[in-house]
């Protein structure tokens, strides 16, 4: 026991951020090597390798039988990889997974999880075996190709690295989070990066543009569609770095009577499609695409999603490109290519070099097989000259075998053997002297020396090796070309531009209404463009009456001006509708205090605005400057105290001129150019006052004069066209207004 004590570590002292450090960084560096990041070879995680190792020591090839998942995990978890049975079977699952798995590693039998993001089942109800694509990626396993390691508790051994031809980094991707790093690599059509690769061998300073003619982009199991630019795709395979927007693949089906449906058939990569329904549905909840009725989920063993348009007259590139900007059907994929190199240290490549890389890699597998190979074929020549000297002199050996004691140092005394000769030779059984002919055993040798030459050309030359790769290079596509259901490119490349953003108005269907509000506040909107006439124009509670009353289209905004400034903004598609007496707007703005309401009209884009307050102070805006987009509304026009907002008057472009007149029953007129247009303020002094304030104000175009209604039943209109008596600088006091102007002092 006291000398166990001794060959522990003497306690040392340190400072604790020193030893922290020392221990993070190892912890850090476990992580990014051993745990998080793939390996460039094989383009495997430790998880992922050991769990095909140990389905391949279990014989679970493509043609053989299933074996229930829990017993792999068991093996994994036992000998391998000392991890919870749960993040083991999850890694599992998803080599398993056709949507997440550009060519799956493992064949899964059983639940599996699926596109909608639900689980699989567990562990003890799923059975697995290896793909074809796995077993491609571990070929060569004993041809002395890689090196092996030992296992954590030295019990067993696992290659350090697969040898296959498989370019499994790129063709299936790869993802992870280490410390400080990260890796995302999406996955890519096989065909076009061995042909890519092909290239590289025989142009090894090749451009990394020219690979593009090869690799188009990314090729998700999902399909979807890439809207990027060729030179943007490019950009990012350049630099190991980027991102690419991908799109969900959708078509109008004609549902007959000018009716139709938009129909989802492929969505974006690792995007569940559950998720993607939920978001679509919440948007016809909140009332946030105005243009989409309904959704549905039409799925079998193919994604049906299908979009239920407003009506008929909804353009349905419109309505996709809205759902393009506020869901998942498009996203971006992120490229980060960090990778752990040959020497396991991190690395963001782009692709020329991790594809260089990887030749790298196979070019040493070819050597260290032929090498190989050379060694067995050594010892089956070895073999063999001793069967033919044995065959030569069958009745001799035969008789020192029974004749002699120690037959093996006399048969290799007289025959001069090797120790390996006489041994193989003294081991064969009888059945096999039959066999001995001399004929086949030269025959073999004679193969088997050919061969030898034949490798040893190959280790000894560059271009041999060249024309074996590219060789084996081209067999493997076959095998996953174009023309196979697994190898065909499922992604499509269509450069588009980036989502815009489609106006309220546009995915509002255009309907004639009127808006009525009430003395008391009560708004509503009746369809179509109605009279006063109406009936149902004219309905409001006992002791209420008409104050605004105007046509609109359901698409326009509303605004309204409350006298303390405040501009509010109403959607005219929201407004209650005509029947019975509406709803009090103050349950759509929040009005401060008991603020009355000054106007209500319809915001005209571009429009200008005259506002004006009691203290005869005003300025010009527009109408874009007053809508608002919350609630609270916007203070548009800082009043002093006492004042309110006495006007708003609409300007039309040809109006040069303003007219004021105030409670003094005094009028001025003056330029429009001398008001200043502002997004918010208090303005500038209209007109004068000793007493009062303002009463009414106007814009108009000087060369017409102003005109005003005569008053009573008569319907008719006086223009006073010489306004040169009351034309003055803005802010004057004025003088009286023409004759016969409106005793109420409104223009």
């Amino acid at each position: 026991m006291a000398s166990s004590l001794n060959d522990i570590d003497p306690i040392q002292d340190q400072p604790f951020d020193t030893a922290l450090s020392q221990r993070y960084l190892v912890y850090a560096l476990s992580t990014i090597t051993a745990r998080s990041l793939p390996d460039l070879r094989d383009g495997l995680k430790p998880v992922h390798r050991r769990l095909l190792w140990a389905m391949r020591l279990l014989k679970l090839d493509p043609a053989a039988g299933y074996k229930k998942c829990a017993r792999v995990v068991g093996d994994v978890i036992g000998k391998y990889h000392p991890h919870g049975d749960q993040s083991v079977y999850d890694a599992m699952v998803r080599l398993a997974q056709t949507f997440s798995l550009r060519y799956p590693l493992v064949d899964g039998q059983g639940n599996f999880g699926n596109v909608d993001g639900d689980n699989a089942a567990a562990m003890r109800y799923t059975e697995a075996r290896l793909t074809q694509a796995a077993y491609d990626l571990m070929a060569g396993l004993d041809e002395g190709t890689v090196d092996y390691r030992p296992t954590y508790n030295n019990e067993e051994e696992e290659p350090e690295v697969f040898p296959g031809l498989f370019p499994n980094l790129l063709a299936n991707g790869a993802s992870g989070i280490a410390v400080g790093m990260a890796t995302s690599i999406p996955p890519h059509n096989l065909a076009e990066i061995l042909d890519a690769a092909i290239h590289l061998i025989d142009n090894p300073q090749a451009e990394p543009s020219a690979l593009m003619d090869f690799v188009s982009g990314p090729d998700f199991p999902t399909g979807g569609v890439i809207v990027d630019s060729a030179a943007a795709i490019a950009t990012a395979y350049e630099t190991g770095r980027g991102a690419f927007r991908v799109r969900a693949r959708w078509g109008v089906e004609d549902q007959g009577r000018g009716t139709w449906t938009a129909v989802i058939s492929e969505i974006p990569y690792q995007v569940p499609k559950s998720k993607l329904i939920e978001q679509i549905a919440q948007l016809i909840a909140d009332r946030k695409l105005p243009i989409l009725a309904d959704v549905r989920d039409e799925s079998d063993a193919e994604i049906r999603i299908v979009l239920e348009p407003r009506s008929r007259t909804v353009d349905p590139q419109m309505l996709i490109e809205s759902l393009f900007r506020l869901t998942d059907l498009e996203v971006r994929v992120s490229l980060n290519m960090n990778v752990l190199d040959a020497r396991h240290t991190p690395k963001v490549m782009g692709l020329k070099e991790v594809l260089s890389s990887w030749l790298a890699h196979q070019f040493e597998v070819l050597v260290r097989r032929a090498t190989h190979r050379i060694g067995k074929i050594d010892d089956r020549v070895e073999l063999l000259e001793g069967y033919l000297i044995a065959y030569l002199n069958l009745d001799r050996v035969i008789e020192i075998i029974r004749t002699e004691d120690e037959p093996k140092a006399v048969m290799m005394a007289e025959f001069r053997l090797t120790d390996r000769q006489a041994e193989a030779i003294l081991n064969m059984r009888l059945r096999s002297l039959r066999k001995l002919e001399e004929m086949q055993i030269k025959g073999e040798r004679d193969a088997l020396v050919k061969e030898r030459d034949d490798l040893a050309k190959l280790i000894d030359s560059n271009q041999r090796q060249r024309t074996k790769l590219k060789k084996d290079l081209a067999a493997m596509r076959d095998r996953y070309g174009e023309a196979t259901e697994l190898g065909r490119r499922r992604t499509l490349i269509e450069e588009a531009a980036p989502a815009r953003e489609i106006p309220l108005h546009a995915m509002i269907e255009k309907e004639p209404i009127t808006i009525i509000m009430s003395e008391r506040g009560w708004i509503r909107a009746m369809k179509g463009h109605v009279d006063l006439s109406n009936p149902e124009a004219m309905k409001f509670k006992e002791g209420d009456g008409p104050r605004f009353f105007f046509h609109a289209q359901t698409i326009d905004r509303i605004l309204l001006a409350g006298e303390n400034g405040r501009f509010y903004t109403l959607a005219a598609d929201k407004l209650p509708g005509g029947r019975g007496f509406g709803e009090p707007v103050r349950l759509m703005v929040d009005i401060e205090g008991e603020g009355s309401i000054a106007d209500l009209f319809v915001a005209v884009p571009g429009q200008k605005l005259l506002l004006a307050s009691s203290d005869g102070r005003g300025f010009v805006t527009t109408s874009d400057a007053a809508l608002a987009e919350t609630r609270k509304g916007k203070q548009v026009v800082n009043l002093r105290p006492g004042a309110k907002l006495a006007l708003v008057r609409r300007i039309r472009p040809e109006d040069d001129y303003v007219g004021v007149i105030g409670d003094n029953r005094k009028m001025i007129v003056f330029p429009l150019a001398e008001l200043p247009e502002m997004g918010r303020g208090s303005g500038v002094q209209l007109q004068r006052y000793r007493d009062g304030g303002l009463s009414d104000a106007v814009t108009f175009l000087f060369a017409e004069g102003i005109s005003w209604d005569m008053g009573g039943d008569s319907g008719r209109r006086r223009t006073e066209a010489d306004l040169n008596p009351w034309r003055t600088a803005r802010g004057a006091a004025g003088r009286m207004p023409p004759t016969g102007f409106p005793r109420n002092n409104r223009f």
